[in-house]
């Protein structure tokens, strides 16, 4: 579980206009012409707040500039810089610079040129930054997350007072020894319910953070890796919830599913793993997976989900907080004339190696009508290398007769996905009423496109971001129904090959562009 900072005033990394101006009045000319007497005046100042209370200054320096140094200033609440909180000396060399100010602060900042030929020093330059909201709790880990309480962590030997959470009310006082290690259990919760913890000193807040709490094994029917998880599964009751240990389970192939069920791991930072296929028939009306680690592996030409048996009318299906890798088919498959689903959502979760034959595409819904596919928050890596990633077909009976079958893609890393076989497309759907769109996505290291098929409505984009992914815009392919609106950058990932996708382009960063798990 990731954990979800409390921020107050204007929202981060937003990029300030710089007001130039003279020493004295701040209304001289500046100076950034050739033959002077003085330094050039920086130009191009931007600052942008990072990490709550840390600002970002970036300026530019022109090549027949050759200044010794820059001053910057720093003035809290004070315009006029009749008191300087803050100076620092700073090469070009070391640009852009990060400075640690204090939390919920209007800045006043000026910088100026110090030359090494002789020349006056430049007149400043002047911009403006205003930090958040204090932060320096650390990131509440899943391991430090229980049904009753929780384990909070804080910068070691930080002047802090008490933690409150709310709902509830609970206050917890910080003692000596507590404070010393900047480590904190608070007790009192309830399990399965979302918190915000907030850190204070006195009545000044030092840090925000939410998370949730674990599940209370009273409420489901507990499952140890031993038991036989097929057997167990057709003992519980429609509309139990299977709460699964930690552990390697040794029930292995084909769960057969009639009912609607709730299946999900007890500990999400310890999730159960499972190498099972589900198979979904008649009696199924919504099902969830949750926190699952499931896996492929010897199973022969499976699909994670297959919707099968007479037709019948689905609800919700669900896959979230969930790792899912190498299955040879598709991640849910259905083909069932007449039948109807909902929704098919996956969220919060990173999906490996799956649909890596040639015998299905990645979501395939071909005679069976969906009328909702949502993915958001996900990685999908490595999947349908040589088919469509989306499809949603001509449903026999149901196509054309004003229902609807939406897709969104949101918050959603895609890697090499399709690529084998060009042009393969993203959003393959047919379903004659159809509409699209993709937003807050990062897309890197494949051939495909979104769609060349004329059923297929033009998707709407918005904040869409490629890598080595040409073709998403490229209108010479036949028929392509391009993103007039996308951007191609390097998104730096640490290492793709490996599977860690944590971006390191900051403008990617500070977007939000992609699986938010890569963006910390």
């Amino acid at each position: 579980m990731k954990t979800k900072y409390i921020i107050k005033g204007l929202i981060a990394s937003v990029l300030l206009t710089a007001v130039i101006s003279g020493c004295e009045s701040y209304n001289e000319e500046v100076i950034d012409s050739i033959n002077a007497s003085r330094e050039f005046s920086p130009i191009g100042l931007t600052a942008k707040v990072r990490n709550q209370t840390t600002v970002e200054l970036n300026w530019n320096v022109k090549e027949e500039e050759n200044p010794d140094h820059y001053v910057v200033e720093f003035s809290a609440d004070d315009p006029d810089f009749k008191v300087i909180f803050k100076t620092i000396n700073v090469t070009p060399e070391q640009l852009p610079i990060q400075v640690a100010l204090e939390g919920e602060t209007v800045y006043s900042i000026r910088v100026k040129a110090v030359g090494s030929t002789g020349l006056e020093d430049s007149k400043w330059s002047v911009i403006t930054a205003i930090t958040l909201s204090e932060q320096i709790f650390f990131p509440v880990q899943d391991a430090d997350i229980d049904a009753k309480f929780v384990t909070l962590k804080w910068t070691p030997n930080s002047n802090v007072t008490q933690i409150s959470v709310v709902p509830g009310n609970v206050i917890h006082t910080i003692t000596p020894a507590e404070k010393t290690a900047g480590v904190a259990v608070v007790n009192g919760l309830n399990g399965e319910t979302a918190y915000t913890a907030t850190l204070l000193n006195g009545t000044k807040i030092r840090g925000t953070a939410t998370f949730t709490t674990g599940i209370d094994i009273t409420n489901g029917i507990v499952v140890n890796p031993g038991d036989d998880l097929a057997a167990s599964i057709a003992a519980a009751p429609a509309g139990s919830r299977l709460l699964l240990m930690p552990g390697t389970f040794t029930t292995t192939g084909e769960i057969i599913l009639n009912k609607s069920l709730i299946i999900r791991g007890l500990k999400t930072a310890d999730k159960p793993k499972l190498n099972v296929k589900f198979t979904i028939n008649p009696g199924v009306t919504n099902l969830s997976l949750v926190d699952l680690d499931l896996n492929g592996k010897d199973l022969t030409n499976a699909a994670v989900i297959t919707i099968s048996g007479a037709a019948s009318t689905y609800g919700d299906i669900l896959i979230s907080k969930s790792n899912i890798h190498d299955y040879l088919r598709a991640l849910i498959s259905a083909n069932v004339t007449n039948a109807k689903v909902t929704s098919f959502t996956v969220d919060n979760s990173i999906v490996k190696n799956v649909n890596t034959n040639v015998g299905a595409d990645f979501i395939d819904f071909r005679n069976t009508y969906i009328a909702s596919i949502v993915l958001k928050n996900s990685t999908f890596d490595s999947c349908s290398a040589s088919r469509d990633f989306i499809r949603a077909d001509v449903a026999a009976n149901l196509s054309g007769t004003g229902l609807v079958t939406n897709s969104l893609i949101d918050k959603c890393t895609l890697y090499n996905v399709s690529n084998l076989a060009a042009p393969k497309r993203i959003l393959y759907v047919r379903f004659l009423d159809n509409a699209s769109t993709v937003k807050n996505t990062l897309i890197a290291g494949t051939s495909a496109i979104y769609t060349n098929q004329a059923n297929t409505e033009q998707p709407v984009f918005s904040k869409t971001y490629y890598y080595n992914a040409a073709s998403f815009m490229d209108a010479t392919i036949p028929l392509n129904k391009i993103d007039a609106s996308g951007t191609t950058a390097d998104p730096q990932f640490v290492n793709a090959a490996s599977g860690d996708f944590t971006v390191k382009n900051q403008t990617l960063i500070d977007n939000q562009i992609g699986d938010p798990r890569w963006l910390d």
